[in-house]
């Protein structure tokens, strides 16, 4: 491995730290001395690249610092396209522009050795033509402005079997299954996580901020739930 690639896998390793990590377990990951990672936190030092921390304690990178964009091996260009390959088949019209785009810009930056062989697919997410959803009363647009507003939603909803209820719920996050939108949110009603079909929500009343904030509702949902499953209940 040049010493440039090395450098970089240094600086993509250190990115997803949010704790110090030691020199001896960056040399473990990247299979190197000690020694050699010294030599490197130095070098990236040098080129202006902001990393704190000290021999036996560990090194992080100050805040503020981010890696330019699209800066992918090959794996990981492929994992991205398969990605975007499911979007294709189970997203949106915003979910399915915005993976055009995402696509065309992956490609565009690939090496060309790189991007002739994205052309050739190693993967694939599956059947191609997907299922047909039922469709929405209310638009995803409308949940997604709320989910990122933290607002609390009243929702008109039916279950499985036609019944209607009345919920006040607070989204944090929209689930695209093979034959299903799902909202995922608490529930106020029921104490608990639940998920909504979206095409069984029929109406939706935007209320005051959520008490807790969305990133530790999802935390605690993925702790206590993992996999998401429909829950009409």
């Amino acid at each position: 491995m040049s010493r440039s690639s090395r450098l970089l896998l240094l600086l993509q390793n250190l990115t997803t730290r949010r704790r110090p990590v030691t020199a001896s377990k960056l040399a473990a990951e990247l299979n190197v001395s000690e020694r050699t990672i010294y030599r490197d936190l130095a070098e990236l030092a040098s080129q202006g690249v902001r990393v704190e921390g000290e021999p036996g304690v560990g090194y992080l990178l100050k805040p503020g610092f981010f890696l330019p964009p699209l800066m992918l091996t090959e794996e990981e260009a492929e994992a991205v396209l398969l990605g975007l390959d499911y979007v294709n088949q189970r997203g949106d019209d915003v979910l399915l522009k915005a993976g055009v785009n995402a696509r065309a810009k992956i490609q565009a930056v690939l090496r060309s050795a790189a991007g002739s062989r994205a052309s050739v697919r190693l993967a694939s997410p599956g059947p191609p033509t997907p299922p047909e959803f039922p469709e929405n009363a209310v638009s995803l647009n409308r949940l997604r402005a709320a989910i990122r507003s933290q607002l609390k939603l009243d929702l008109t909803y039916r279950d499985e079997q036609g019944v209607g209820s009345m919920r006040t719920a607070w989204p944090i996050q929209l689930a695209f299954l093979h034959n299903a939108r799902i909202l995922i949110a608490w529930c106020e009603l029921r104490k608990d996580f639940r998920t909504f079909r979206t095409d069984r929500i029929l109406s939706v009343v935007e209320r005051e901020p959520s008490p807790e904030p969305r990133a530790a509702l999802l935390r605690r949902f993925r702790a206590e739930h993992g996999a998401v499953e429909t829950q009409d209940s």
